[in-house]
C-alpha cells in the first residue's frame, strides 16, 4: 500500500467523490480504510463481488487499506465451512485484506457499549415477546406505544442485562433495547433491539456468551474500533443509517476508557473512528436469484448440486464454470457504482468473460456430437501429426502437434445431405476444407439400420495441403476435427441458464422462482478431444475452435477421465435481435 498521503486518482463515481472530498479537507487526517463485512452464512455470490471490488478498489486506489471481517453475530446460521469457502473466494476474486477479523473478537467491547447506554439511560431491558414487540412498534402510518418496561430505573436494566450476560433467563425472555423515540417516523428508530438471548454455541467463542448483540448495532462499533473511515453498504440501509450514526454519538467511543484495553486484546492498535455509513445500489442481474436464502433452498432441494454448481451465481460456482475474476472485475468497473436500483443483462458479464478469455484460452479441437468421417484415398494406417498455432493473434502461446489419421471425428451437424438456407459446410458430392489438412470432397456416406448416417466418406484433395499448389484455393467452408485414433473421450457439461425467465424472483403470476428453473440447463455428452486439451490441468480454460469456452472441472476433472464444463459460448446465444 502506498502512504494515504498519495495523490488521488480522479473521481469517479459518487463514493470516489465523497473520498476526494474528505481527503481534501483533510478529514481522518486524509486515511481511508474500508472494509467487507460478510454474513459466514452461505457462499459469497455476484452481488457481493460489486462490494468486494467497490470496497477493496477504493481502499487501493486512495492508497488506504481494506479488512475483512465477518458478521458473526447470528451463530445458528452459521458455520467455519462458509468463513473459509469466504476468504477464498475474496483472495480468487484478486484482493488481499490488510487484517482478518470478526464481529465476535469484539464481544466485550460491545457489551461494555451496552452498558454505557444503559448507565445514560438510552437502553433498557425489555420482557415483551418478539411477537408482542411487532405488536407495540406500529406501522408505517400509525406511531408504536412504549414498552411497558421502558422506564426501569438504570440500576434495574443494568442487574437485570448482567443477569441475561450470566446466562440466567431462557431464549427470548428479554431483551435490551436502545431507548430512542417510538412516534419517529422511522421504523428502525422506534426502540431497536440490540441484544437479545441466544443459547447457541458460537463457532469462535463456544458457550462464553448466552447474548448476542443485533447487527445494526455491531456493525457500527465494529466499523469505529477498526478505524474504519467509510463505510460502504448496500441500499437497503439508507434507512438503517440514523440508527447507526444514534449509537455513535451515544457511545462517543474515543471518550471510553474502559475500552482500550479490549481493543488491544482484539488486536486493534487506533483509537476508535468516526465513521461515515455510504449507500450505493446493489448488483441486480437477470436469469438470476441472489438472495441467500433462496440460494440455500436451491442446493438443500437438489434443485442444483452444490454451492458450487457451475450454473450459480456464486463465486465459487463462476470459478467452477470457468468464468476469469478478471472478467468480474471488469463487469462490475463498466456497470459503474450509484445509488439507482438497476437489473444488468447477464449478457453483459459473459461478454466481459469472452473478452478475457478470447484473450488468454489457447485453442484445442474437440468434437461435442460427432460423426466419423474417413478419408478413403489415404491408406489404413496413414498417420501424421500437424502443427497448430496455441493461440491465432499470440505467438506467444507457441505451438503444438496435433495427431491426424484416416479417421476423423467431425460435429455431426457439420453435414447436412439436404442443407439449410446458406449452409456452407459439408453436403453429398460438397467441399469443405479440414482445418490445418486441406479440402476433402463428400463421396459416400453410410447408414444404420434406421437410415441414419453413421459416417462420411471424403477423398482428399492432396494439391490443397499446406506448402501445395492448390493450398489457397477456396471453398466457403472450414470445419474442424480430432482423429478418431488418438482422441480422447472427455465428459463434457453443457451449462446454459439456470431460469427460464428474466426475473425469477417476480411472484405477479403465483408462480415463485423454484417453479422457473430450467430443467434442461445441464446436459451431459460425452465428447472426444485432442490429447493436448485432454491432458488441461484443473481450472485450466480452453478454447474449444468452434464451439466456445470451456474449462477443466475443478473438482472431477482428471487425467484418466478428462471432465470440462462450458464457459460459455462463443457468441451471445441471447441477443436481442
Amino acid at each position: 500500500m502506498t502512504d494515504a498521503t498519495t495523490a488521488a486518482p480522479a473521481a469517479g463515481n459518487f463514493i470516489r467523490q465523497i473520498v476526494v472530498a474528505d481527503r481534501a479537507v483533510g478529514k481522518h487526517g486524509g486515511r481511508v480504510k474500508t472494509r467487507f463485512p460478510p454474513e459466514p452464512n452461505g457462499y459469497l455470490h455476484l452481488g457481493h463481488a460489486k462490494s468486494i471490488c467497490l470496497n477493496f478498489g477504493i481502499a487501493a486506489d486512495f492508497g488506504g487499506r481494506c479488512n475483512l471481517r465477518f458478521d458473526d453475530t447470528n451463530p445458528a446460521r452459521e458455520d467455519v465451512e462458509y468463513v473459509d469457502a469466504i476468504q477464498a473466494d475474496v483472495r480468487w476474486l484478486g484482493f488481499e485484506w490488510d487484517s482478518l477479523h470478526h464481529a465476535s473478537d469484539y464481544f466485550e467491547i460491545l457489551y461494555l457499549c451496552a452498558e454505557k447506554l444503559i448507565r445514560d439511560g438510552k437502553a433498557f431491558v425489555c420482557d415483551l415477546s418478539a411477537d408482542e414487540v411487532r405488536e407495540y412498534r406500529g406501522t408505517l402510518t400509525e406511531p408504536g406505544r412504549n414498552s411497558p418496561w421502558r422506564e426501569r430505573s438504570v440500576e434495574e436494566n443494568l442487574d437485570l442485562f448482567r443477569r441475561m450476560r450470566a446466562g440466567e433467563f431462557a431464549d427470548g425472555a428479554r431483551t435490551l433495547r436502545a431507548k430512542i423515540d417510538m412516534a419517529s417516523g422511522n421504523i428502525n428508530l422506534r426502540d431497536p433491539t440490540l441484544y437479545r438471548i441466544r443459547k447457541v454455541t458460537h463457532q469462535n467463542t463456544g458457550d462464553t456468551w448466552p447474548i448476542y448483540p443485533m447487527y445494526d448495532y455491531a456493525h457500527c462499533v465494529s466499523d469505529a474500533v477498526e478505524g474504519i473511515t467509510h463505510s460502504l453498504c448496500t441500499l437497503e440501509f439508507e434507512d438503517h443509517r440514523p440508527l447507526y450514526d444514534w449509537c455513535l454519538d451515544q457511545l462517543d467511543l474515543p471518550s471510553m476508557p474502559e475500552i482500550v484495553e479490549p481493543m488491544r486484546r482484539a488486536g486493534l492498535a487506533g483509537p476508535p473512528s468516526r465513521p461515515q455509513q455510504i449507500e450505493f445500489a446493489r448488483g441486480n442481474l437477470d436469469y438470476t436469484v441472489m438472495s441467500k436464502r433462496k440460494l440455500m433452498a436451491l442446493v438443500a432441494d437438489g434443485l442444483v448440486d452444490g454451492w458450487d454448481d457451475p450454473r450459480m451465481p456464486t463465486l465459487a460456482g463462476l470459478r467452477r464454470r470457468g468464468f476469469p475474476p478478471a472478467a468480474i472485475r471488469a463487469f462490475w468497473e463498466r456497470a459503474g457504482v450509484t445509488k439507482q436500483n438497476s437489473v444488468i443483462e447477464f449478457s453483459v458479464l459473459e461478454g466481459c468473460v469472452r473478452e478475457v478469455l478470447d484473450a488468454n484460452a489457447p485453442r484445442r479441437m474437440a468434437v461435442l456430437d460427432p460423426l466419423k468421417l474417413v478419408i478413403t484415398n489415404l491408406g489404413a494406417a496413414h498417420e501424421e501429426t500437424i502443427e497448430f498455432a496455441n493461440h491465432p493473434k499470440n505467438p506467444d502461446f507457441g505451438t503444438r502437434r496435433v495427431p491426424f489419421s484416416r479417421e476423423l471425428w467431425i460435429e455431426r451437424d457439420d453435414f447436412f445431405e439436404v442443407p439449410p438456407k446458406g449452409f456452407h459446410r459439408l453436403v453429398p458430392g460438397g467441399e469443405v476444407r479440414l482445418r490445418g489438412v486441406g479440402i476433402v470432397r463428400c463421396t459416400d456416406v453410410a447408414r444404420d439400420a434406421d437410415g441414419r448416417v453413421t459416417e462420411v466418406r471424403c477423398t482428399l484433395d492432396a494439391d490443397t495441403r499446406a506448402g501445395m499448389p492448390g493450398a489457397d484455393r477456396k471453398v466457403k467452408g472450414t470445419i474442424h476435427w480430432v482423429s478418431a485414433k488418438h482422441a480422447v473421450a472427455a465428459e463434457v457439461r453443457l451449462y446454459e441458464r439456470l431460469f427460464t425467465v428474466a426475473d425469477p424472483d417476480d411472484t405477479s403470476d403465483g408462480k415463485t422462482y423454484a417453479d422457473h428453473i430450467n430443467r434442461d440447463s445441464k446436459r451431459v455428452v460425452q465428447a472426444w478431444i485432442e490429447p493436448a486439451g485432454a491432458a488441461a490441468q484443473r481450472e485450466h480454460v480452453l478454447q474449444f475452435e468452434r464451439l466456445g469456452y470451456f474449462v477443466a472441472d475443478l473438482a472431477d476433472h482428471a487425467d484418466a477421465k478428462p471432465v470440462f464444463n462450458r464457459t460459455v459460448t462463443l457468441r451471445d446465444s441471447f441477443a436481442k435481435g
